[in-house]
């Protein structure tokens, strides 16, 4: 949660940021997406160090250096600092979010993951539900607070906690099931061989090697298809609140513009609800994708919602309705997440698997460097050519990942999991 606030936080300080820095809304859209830059060069790397020195002390290393860059924008004074500290936070956060995604790989089998995936992903809307409404707050109650801007108190009190977590993760996360003082024999065992089996399984298909992974056209595959949630999701986390507030904008006679929105903690609020629509996308979009197998299907009918929801807040003059076409497109791109992550697993293991998920999040993020400027450009209406891209993409995914080169038997561990799962009761 505090990666997603730490991340995205600076799409709520531009409502005042700008005007103290004395930047413009372009520069702020691009240091958005030079977060990017450096998370790109440095995702691969920082997924393979992780599988080398295991999860505890590496995520660890993450949270801390980012949370302590995220802090340091405070200190930004003109464009140079504000692009340098958004690198350097994209450097430091590199490698957790696959990061995370691998770990998980090595606990919960195949038949589970998409609804374990949305779980831990549901830290991204409820960053924003909690995050926006506090945001805010900060905003109006500390601006001025010991001579400080309220922009400057969000980042220092948002960032201080993802780097009291880091620490806690050195204490108490396990790397493997073994390590889970949690777990008995029987249980360690079982978790253990089921995931060994669906490993064995995928290195037999090839799937193990990292280099070859970088190369598989299944992973670029995937990357064309994840480039489409990239693009949308990331515009959102960058001008949602601004969009938000100008839905509620009106002009009077005399040329004066207002806001119904009054306050910016009320802006947080009405920002929150997209983010609130896609927590209950993510749960039932998981729990079919896991239930009936149909992932390539259930994205592309996310994507479908999520085009029609762009589609409104674009064409929609009513505030409420665009409000809740741009509801529509948070919950149908979130609801795309815990389902695609659930794909890479069905061919790569290994070290193929902590480099082609890393190489898809990466890759397919340069999107979000742009994201930002299209809506600040172009407004709306390429956010509705993303997602159609995304569908065709995924009907494509549907076929030549899940469908005809899935590894694992859907029928034969269906049957497995029945036998499994009265075992494990």
């Amino acid at each position: 949660m505090f990666n997603i606030i730490d991340r995205a936080n600076v799409g709520f300080a531009r409502l005042t940021m700008t005007r103290d820095v004395g930047i413009t809304e372009a520069v702020i859209d691009w240091g958005y997406g030079l977060f990017y830059l450096g998370y790109l060069v440095f995702e691969v790397p920082s997924n393979l160090m992780l599988r080398r020195f295991g999860a505890r002390v590496w995520i660890s290393r993450i949270m801390v250096s980012w949370g302590l860059v995220s802090m340091l924008t405070m200190f930004v004074t003109d464009s140079n600092t504000y692009y340098a500290v958004r690198i350097l936070l994209g450097i430091a956060e590199a490698g957790f979010f696959p990061g995370i995604i691998f770990y998980l790989t090595a606990w919960f089998p195949d038949a589970k993951r998409a609804r374990v995936i949305a779980w831990f992903m549901l830290a991204i809307p409820a960053a924003n539900v909690i995050g926006n409404p506090i945001s805010g707050f900060i905003m109006d109650g500390f601006n001025g607070y010991m001579g400080l801007a309220g922009w400057k108190w969000l980042f220092l009190l948002e960032g201080f906690p993802s780097v009291a977590l880091g620490i806690l993760v050195l204490r108490v996360l396990p790397d493997r099931p073994r390590d889970a003082s949690w777990l008995n024999k029987n249980e360690i065992q079982w978790i253990e061989e089921k995931i060994e089996v669906e490993s064995s399984t995928r290195k037999r298909a090839g799937g193990k090697d990292q280099l070859a992974a970088l190369a598989d056209l299944r992973v670029w595959l995937l990357i064309g298809l994840y480039l489409s949630v990239a693009v949308g999701t990331n515009a959102t986390g960058a001008y949602l609140p601004k969009l938000v507030k100008g839905l509620f904008e009106y002009s009077t006679s005399d040329g004066v513009s207002n806001t119904v929105s009054g306050s910016l903690m009320v802006v947080g609020l009405l920002s929150a609800l997209p983010h609130l629509s896609s927590v209950f996308s993510m749960l039932i979009a998981s729990w079919v994708s896991d239930r009936w197998r149909m992932r390539g299907y259930i994205i592309s009918v996310a994507l479908g919602i999520a085009a029609i929801g762009w589609l409104m807040a674009w064409k929609l003059s009513n505030p409420w309705l665009a409000l809740t076409g741009l509801c529509l497109a948070q919950a149908g791109m979130m609801a795309v997440l815990p389902v695609f992550w659930a794909l890479p697993s069905l061919f790569l293991g290994g070290a193929a698997a902590a480099a082609g998920i890393a190489l898809i999040n990466s890759v397919a993020n340069i999107g979000s460097i742009f994201a930002p400027r299209i809506i600040g450009e172009w407004g709306l209406g390429p956010m509705v050519l993303a997602m159609i891209w995304g569908v065709l993409m995924a009907v494509l995914s549907n076929w030549f990942v899940e469908q005809k080169f899935s590894v694992l038997s859907h029928d034969s561990l269906n049957e497995k999991e029945k036998d499994n799962d009265q075992s494990t009761v």
